[in-house]
């Protein structure tokens, strides 16, 4: 929740960081953005609407939730470096299990970590001289 003083300071912050005022303001319903808008901005299209927030409300998918659990990014470019490599190699130990048994879910998991080992140990091994 977030009261119309929070809101300003908020925005004021927002528009601070942009260096420019943008054509159109996009936020979810909450009734105090809409004032903070008036006050801050009235010259601005305000659109809240359910389907136009769509891009902030992906912040929450996967990634997402990974990358902001893992907090060392130091720019947006180290976390795109990481993410490209770790979602290509994050599937591999997190198969589907709905419609195996625990049995088949443990040997399916022991061949992929042999799989890894192997491909690691290769990868490894530092060059003979």
């Amino acid at each position: 929740k977030r009261d119309t003083k929070a809101a300003k300071r908020f925005m004021a912050k927002l528009m601070k960081k942009q260096c420019r005022v943008p054509r159109v303001l996009v936020t979810d319903k909450l009734r105090s953005y809409g004032v903070a808008h008036r006050e801050l901005m009235p010259s601005v299209e305000h659109r809240a609407h359910k389907g136009l927030n769509n891009r902030a409300e992906n912040s929450h998918q996967p990634t997402r939730q990974r990358e902001r659990a893992m907090k060392g990014f130091r720019s947006a470019g180290a976390a795109q470096r990481f993410l490209s490599a770790f979602s290509s190699i994050s599937p591999h130990f997190r198969p589907r299990r709905h419609l195996r048994t625990a049995a088949e879910h443990r040997l399916e998991m022991t061949i992929r970590f042999t799989v890894w080992d192997h491909i690691t140990e290769n990868i490894c091994r530092p060059a003979a001289a």
